[in-house]
């Protein structure tokens, strides 16, 4: 095929070959925990490329296995998946989470740094601050609006910048839509990497997905997504990836086979479906999420709309970020009723049409209360600094006619 057709395009048939399952036009589900093969020599040669033996030859793919190591349901959905961010290979996951403590694990050890930027969705937060030090791991983190000057200076009053190993960021950050610089963010991996060790940059890129920000263009080494929400975009499965170069992504794959917590054949199968829509659903919720943020920019019972649409020059270095980053406004919107948990609990009671859930990036619109519900384990005195209060409100929106939407959550702003 063409190089010039677009991932969207793509989408329906990369890297599947119809001939091989008996003309099926979709890929069937491979169901199966391991795979037959035609000569001992053959099972031989498979394991020890699966293994790390010896280096595929130039013509020679990874033979099917066993479906812990690999499935013909994920190597179709891996290769498609780098196509919208341009990567060389791709891990799907069981969860979102699983695709980032692997990824955690198999570029930390015991003593090394990591440089974390803040706030990051309560699950990383957990994951990072309470079960990384249990494994020797020291972690210390950087805010927004903090320059790289100031940034590196934070690293060195460690005292251990020399143990520096890995920079890991979330932008947008969950759920306040802060943006943190990642091209900045490799500019700091760059200034500790020495000729021995290079430091790593990994970009959660969930809070916009693989069709709104390509964080590889701009420096990044990793990219991490739940592929719960818009890749998988019908609130049906529970997945995660991680895209980079073949060489790093052979590292998380190969731990992943011990972890065993590679995605299913049928997680596989659904996320090849979802692929097929994922720019139309994206594109359908990036403007949707313009309208509802201009009704909630102008209601009297909003006190604050927390949207990248909302941003200007005079927001300055986070203005110039999103011009850089960002391909849309993304489709989530966070905002402060004016009151406290009392108003927003009485809000978020009253919605009828919109979904009162936690994940996001789904067909139907989800309503939630990070302070008491995804972000409840986050440092108290981290969440009054990034202003995720009693009053905060977050809305991922879906695919619904916004009239349809903005009627909904104007009747419930009334019932406050």
């Amino acid at each position: 095929m063409s190089k010039n057709i677009k991932p969207e395009s793509l989408m329906m048939s990369y890297g599947y070959k119809p001939e091989l399952s008996e003309g099926a036009v979709k890929c069937p589900i491979f169901q199966t925990s391991t795979f037959v093969f035609k000569s001992a020599e053959e099972g031989k040669a498979f394991f020890e490329v699966a293994y790390g033996h010896r280096e595929k030859n130039e013509s020679e793919e990874l033979g099917l296995i066993y479906s812990r190591i690999n499935n013909p349901n994920l190597e179709i959905l891996e290769k498609r998946l780098t196509l919208w961010d341009k990567a060389e290979d791709c891990a799907v996951f069981e969860s979102g989470m699983s695709a980032i403590s692997t990824v955690l694990l198999e570029f930390l050890k015991p003593g090394d740094l990591l440089l974390i930027s803040s706030p990051l969705y309560g699950g990383s937060d957990h994951f990072i601050k309470k079960i990384l030090p249990k494994f020797g791991i020291n972690i210390v983190e950087f805010k927004v609006g903090q320059t790289q000057k100031e940034i590196i200076e934070i690293v060195k009053k460690t005292g251990l910048s020399e143990k520096l190993a890995l920079i890991y960021i979330e932008t947008p950050a969950n759920p306040t839509n802060d943006l943190i610089d990642i091209k900045g963010s490799k500019e700091i991996a760059k200034h500790f990497s020495t000729g021995e060790k290079e430091i790593y940059l990994a970009v959660d890129n969930t809070y916009m997905g693989p069709v709104w920000q390509h964080p590889i263009a701009h420096g990044a080494d990793l990219v991490l997504y739940s592929a719960t929400k818009y890749i998988g975009g019908h609130s049906d499965v529970i997945a995660g990836a991680c895209l980079g170069s073949k060489n790093l992504i052979s590292r998380v794959k190969g731990l992943r086979t011990f972890l065993g917590n590679m995605a299913s054949p049928n997680t596989g199968w659904l996320l090849l479906r979802s692929l097929e829509t994922l720019k139309v659903r994206m594109d359908a919720q990036a403007f949707n999420a313009n309208k509802v943020a201009d009704f909630l920019n102008k209601h009297q019972k909003v006190e604050k709309v927390y949207f990248l649409g909302n941003l200007s020059e005079k927001d300055g270095e986070q203005f110039e970020i999103k011009k850089r980053q960002c391909l849309t406004n993304g489709g989530m919107i966070s905002f402060d009723i004016k009151g406290g948990e009392k108003e927003a609990f009485k809000f978020l009671n009253a919605l009828q049409l919109v979904k009162l859930a936690v994940s996001l990036g789904s067909t139907e619109s989800l309503a939630e209360h990070p302070a008491t519900m995804t972000h409840v384990d986050v440092d108290s005195e981290l969440k009054k600094e990034f202003s995720i209060s009693e009053k905060m409100i977050r809305l991922s929106v879906g695919v619904e006619n916004y009239e349809d939407l903005i009627a909904d959550l104007n009747q419930a702003l009334e019932k406050i």
